[in-house]
């Protein structure tokens, strides 16, 4: 009984020791591929640019590259960005597609048509083709593919949920 009582002393001993010990050290790590990056590009798709707007960038492999267009381009409405790749369902069943394509020193952004879009209306110019704004943002493919449950989704469709999971701030 008494190496019974020995144990038990030395068990609460221990634990009350363990208990006290200050574990708060704290470590520095810089994370050089993970900051996320913003570049506003506006411009008019014409057939003299072959209807696509080219914009210079540095782009990791490790980045995922997010596309969004400023749906109130060429008005005096508050932006709201909306995720290209996108189609538009214009009259007489004329598409309209938004994309881009990139590498890792450019984005290309570009319309296509299943109609000649040189027969577009003024009014379809302004709307679609006539200094257009274009938001690209690329964040880190580490943080933008986690599976884990306990990890944060975004929905990348929302822009402003992008901007504040990734604590973007808005280009100058």
């Amino acid at each position: 009984m008494k190496k019974y009582f020995t144990l038990m002393i030395l068990a609460v001993l221990g634990g009350l020791f363990v208990m006290s010990c200050d574990r708060t050290d704290t470590v520095a790590v810089e994370d050089n591929d993970t900051y996320p990056v913003m570049k506003d590009v506006t411009g008019t798709f014409t057939n003299g640019n072959t209807y696509t707007l080219s914009q210079s960038l540095n782009i990791a492999n490790s980045d995922v590259v997010l596309v969004y267009r400023n749906y109130n381009s060429n008005t005096s409405n508050s932006a709201v960005w909306q995720l290209i790749p996108k189609t538009y369902y214009l009259s007489g069943g004329n598409e309209l597609d938004y994309n881009f394509l990139f590498d890792a020193s450019k984005v290309e952004i570009y319309t296509e048509a299943n109609f000649d879009q040189t027969t577009m209306t003024t009014a379809e110019k302004n709307t679609y083709l006539n200094n257009q704004t274009f938001r690209i943002v690329l964040v880190p493919a580490s943080r933008a593919s986690r599976t884990s449950a306990a990890a944060p989704k975004v929905n990348y469709e929302d822009y402003n949920a992008v901007v504040k999971y990734y604590n973007l701030k808005e280009p100058k």
